[in-house]
């Protein structure tokens, strides 16, 4: 048995717009077929988490969320989060445009595991490689990214796991395809954090390339959160 959540309406804001990433970008993101550039899928996320937070505030220190992206949504669109609480303690979440079209599909619930192994820090390359075939290898470590946190909202910490990809590689336009986020510590505004991670898969699908990074944010050694995130950092292009 299921029940339905309150909605959770909102209109998207494409806080990317000035981003390295020009996905983001109307002009950059018409070229690949979009018509306008595309909200953050960290943005997107943040909508999703709040009627499982209002659900069950708990999630902060001990859930999971498994989210795909899967239709583009743009700034100004009404987005509209729906959740549906099931007897097993998972929460379904979608986030829909008005006009029904389903742009993100994610399962959320709670962690059973333990903490893992902490990934080690490793230094930034002083020169960023273009992300390839010959780079991206499973296993491979990747360059820390320290910063402070300014804030209690959930996308400001999954922000941490694309600020990876960018500070270690030389990316062109690229999309935020997937996310398997593991709370396993609420954060505190001020904490310092160490977002470390190290290549988990590399791949190609209809197309486009795709990068698989498996994160940790960690904060004067407690495990906040881990991530394995998926990118698509080579888009196909239009015939």
């Amino acid at each position: 048995m299921s029940r339905s959540l309150p909605l959770h309406r909102i209109r998207a804001v494409n806080t990317a717009t000035d981003s390295e990433n020009k996905i983001h970008d109307d002009r950059i993101a018409a070229q690949y077929g979009f018509r306008a550039g595309l909200v953050p899928g960290v943005m997107v996320y943040g909508y999703m988490t709040v009627p499982v937070i209002n659900h069950a505030p708990h999630w902060i220190e001990r859930g999971a969320f498994d989210v795909r992206f899967v239709q583009p949504i743009y700034d100004n669109d009404p987005v509209v989060v729906r959740a549906e609480a099931n007897d097993d303690q998972s929460i379904r979440v979608t986030a829909e445009r008005e006009d029904g079209t389903v742009c993100a599909i994610a399962t959320a619930g709670f962690r059973s595991s333990e903490p893992p192994p902490l990934i080690p820090e490793y230094p930034l390359p002083t020169d960023r490689p273009t992300p390839s075939r010959d780079n991206l290898i499973p296993g491979a470590p990747l360059g820390t990214v320290v910063a402070t946190l300014d804030t209690l909202e959930p996308h400001r910490l999954l922000q941490l796991s694309n600020e990876i990809l960018v500070r270690n590689f030389k990316l062109g336009p690229w999309i935020h395809a997937r996310s398997e986020i593991t709370n396993f510590s609420a954060a505190r505004v001020g904490d310092v954090i160490s977002a470390r991670a190290r290549i988990h898969d590399r791949y190609d699908a209809k197309g486009h390339e795709f990068l698989v990074a498996d994160v940790m944010l960690v904060s004067n050694g407690r495990l906040l959160q881990t991530v394995r995130h998926t990118a698509i950092y080579r888009i196909k292009t239009r015939n």
